[in-house]
């Protein structure tokens, strides 16, 4: 079987290179990728490597239509002439080219993974009915969470016969290798010591929730004196969050790390005390599974995978949505019993956001007449 993976916008995807060495151990299937960018993408080399074709097509989304238009004569030629048994696209940039060329060109199966899901129902309206057309073009809808799944179905009307949910999965081997070298600079380097840390990984955007962590601190302050909270990322919002925090009188108590290279992040998260994530939604949010496969206890709104994997005071913390009074029960609560969080928390995640499950889940639907 041949397999072709589009996808829009990026120069590297860690689980295409992940996919691309496990069907050479497999030995079972063939994987053509494709990759929709403005230069030539570092995704040739990484998946070349193990032996596999990248085409890249260039395509600017700052000239969405455009580029849409010519990307779809060129999926059409390259599905026509490789004639592959699957398409199977990833972003909407991607989908909606990709879906409709794949059908024109005669691709019996396509499948289309609902990474950006919502986007368009909050931000951009004017494209949900695109988003429909891609459900239409799809013979296999693949939403990453059950909160996903339940958007798809009733913001979306995608038919229920052609949706199967089948959640990220990233290898615990490489997001696990925890450095104690590495924990210890971490602690030096943002002046962690003797503190209670509270951190969060992701953009400062407004979406990700930081606002209602920062008004929740001062609750948490008040209980916990010695906290900190460590926010990693970039992002547009830092400037009002920062305002934010001194309106609060709580700016002392946040420490902006800005970006950390990835090699740090499976020892950031084993020094924290409480992970918190106050996302209005996500998709799937990597973060909750990294974080909960090195052991730190998570509190999070109730969305993407940390829906699906946490059970509420078990082995995470679930909190309201844009509400800052249950962000800090919820943190409070976790520094005081987060130690029966972690090994359990673990635990879930290394069973249910392990790469190899993501994996043979897609080879099924592959495979499934």
């Amino acid at each position: 079987m041949h397999i072709i993976f589009v996808i829009s916008n990026e120069s590297s995807v860690p689980y295409f290179k992940w996919f691309a060495e496990k069907a050479v151990q497999q030995k079972k299937h063939k994987f053509t990728f494709v990759t929709l960018y403005t230069e030539k993408p570092q995704m040739i080399e990484d998946v070349g490597k193990f032996g596999w074709d990248c085409h890249w097509f260039k395509f600017d989304h700052h000239k969405r239509k455009r580029g849409m238009i010519r990307t779809f004569f060129q999926l059409y030629r390259l599905f026509k002439k490789l004639k592959p048994d699957v398409v199977h696209t990833h972003l909407f940039d991607d989908s909606f080219p990709g879906l409709m060329a794949a059908r024109l060109a005669g691709i019996q199966k396509r499948v289309v993974t609902k990474q950006d899901t919502t986007f368009h129902y909050y931000y951009a309206s004017n494209w949900v009915i695109a988003d429909k057309i891609n459900n239409k073009n799809a013979t296999h809808i693949v939403p990453v969470s059950t909160e996903a799944e339940k958007f798809i179905i009733e913001k979306e009307n995608a038919p229920l016969e052609k949706i199967t949910m089948i959640h990220h999965g990233i290898p615990p081997e490489i997001f696990t290798q925890q450095s104690e070298d590495f924990k210890k600079e971490l602690v030096e380097k943002y002046q962690l010591q003797g503190k209670k840390i509270i951190g969060t990984v992701a953009r400062l955007i407004e979406w990700k929730g930081y606002r209602y962590i920062v008004e929740a601190i001062s609750q948490v302050i008040k209980k916990y004196p010695d906290a900190i909270f460590l926010f990693v990322g970039q992002g547009s919002q830092k400037e009002e969050l920062q305002q934010l925090a001194k309106q609060r009188n709580v700016l002392d108590y946040i420490v902006f790390a800005g970006w950390v290279d990835r090699v740090y992040i499976p020892s950031l998260y084993a020094i924290l005390d409480v992970y918190a994530h106050a996302a209005n939604y996500e998709p799937f949010g990597f973060v909750i599974p990294e974080a909960m496969m090195n052991a730190a206890p998570v509190v999070s709104t109730p969305t993407g995978s940390a829906l699906d994997a946490i059970q509420h005071k078990r082995n995470g913390y679930l909190v309201n949505y844009k509400d800052a009074a249950s962000m800090a029960e919820g943190i409070n609560y976790t520094l005081e019993h987060g130690n029966d969080f972690k090994e359990k928390g673990k635990k879930t995640a290394l069973e249910m956001y392990n790469f190899d499950l993501m994996y043979n889940n897609y080879i099924k639907l592959y495979e499934k007449n």
